[in-house]
């Protein structure tokens, strides 16, 4: 097994300055000039004999060390933050790493099981694991703004601290071009908020994909029926909320003879173009075919709270018929109906 693994980031790469050009040089140091790097320690002032000395101590600078970085040494690279993608998660980071508190037992399980899951889909080599602990070997970042490849190794681990669940990734040693050399301050920071980043994308995403199929399978359990928005008019009822219906209507769509052209979640618009199946298609769903010409429509659906109401316009704006709207609620109650039978 290779023993350095890149792993992709472009997916939760913070923002770099746009405004820089050049090389990785010039994207994490100041565009000046380290002139002041030469300037003359200051030196006693001689006072001349039979002089007094008039002094006050308002602005004396304390004479002591001030640790630091200085000249080309400083990076001007916007820090990272830590991206809090899983909700109640409160986020404390130290000298050494990461840690999340999490809100719930439920979300440590989650996502433990998916850091080992992505550490083993990607190939990423282990110096050891155990129920609570796993240490990587050198997982390699190849970024646009270092001037070598870096490596680092990490320590995951979880615990519960004061009855609350914690995550916490820190990293143990440093690599830059194959070299070992000590990590800084800054680059233990910015990497470990990196790799946790990774980490909260994956798990978000993989948030989205059950919420995605759990809305499915409420959707199932949709009555569709005639019925009047706040207004009086009519309008076809889904009742179920607005995002429940939203996920699932392109592909119910899809199946009676429309095509999605483009969609706006935020304005409940649906574009679609409708050709209509033959006389054998409604004959198998079993139900009368829908009272609309092969042309373009605009789909308006509306948050109703536990319900979401469904109009049909033409391009112009215009309403379709009252009689094409109760002739396209029943197909879409068949077709629901068809899926619950076929997955079933």
């Amino acid at each position: 097994m290779k023993n350095q693994y890149r792993l992709a980031i472009t997916a939760v790469m913070v923002a770099t300055l746009a405004g820089c050009s050049g090389g990785a040089e010039r994207r994490r140091q100041a565009n000046q000039d380290f002139n002041y790097l030469d300037t003359k320690p200051l030196q006693s002032w001689n006072v001349p004999a039979g002089a007094q000395l008039s002094q006050v101590d308002d602005y004396r600078i304390p004479a002591q060390s001030y640790p630091g970085a200085l000249g080309r040494e400083v990076d001007i690279r916007p820090p990272q933050q830590v991206l809090t993608l899983i909700p109640g998660t409160r986020v404390i980071n130290d000298t050494q790493g990461v840690t999340l508190v999490l809100a719930k037992p439920a979300d440590q399980i989650k996502l433990w099981r998916m850091t080992q899951n992505i550490l083993t889909e990607r190939n990423v080599p282990l110096l050891s694991q155990s129920a609570d602990v796993i240490e990587t070997d050198w997982v390699s970042w190849e970024q646009g703004d270092e001037d070598v490849v870096v490596s680092s190794r990490y320590r995951i681990e979880k615990s519960v601290v004061n009855n609350q669940p914690t995550y916490r990734i820190i990293l143990t040693d440093w690599r830059e071009g194959g070299t070992d050399v000590p990590v800084s301050a800054s680059n233990k920071e910015r990497y470990s908020i990196l790799m946790t980043n990774l980490m909260m994308a994956r798990y978000d995403l993989q948030e989205r994909e059950l919420a995605r199929q759990r809305a499915q399978e409420l959707v199932k359990q949709i009555p569709i029926s005639m019925g009047k928005d706040r207004s009086g008019l009519p309008v076809i009822i889904a009742r179920a909320p607005y995002n429940v219906f939203w996920e699932r209507l392109p592909d119910l769509l899809t199946q009676l003879g429309f095509t999605v052209e483009g969609r706006n979640r935020s304005q409940g618009i649906v574009e679609v173009e409708f050709r209509a199946p033959d006389d054998e298609f409604w004959t198998e769903l079993g139900t009368k075919p829908i009272q609309l010409n092969n042309r373009s429509y605009r789909l308006q659906l509306g948050d109703l709270g536990n319900r979401t109401s469904i109009n049909v316009t033409n391009p112009d704006g215009k309403p379709v018929t009252e009689a094409a709207l109760e002739s396209l609620a029943p197909v879409f109650a068949a077709a629901v109906e068809r899926d619950n039978q076929t997955d079933g």
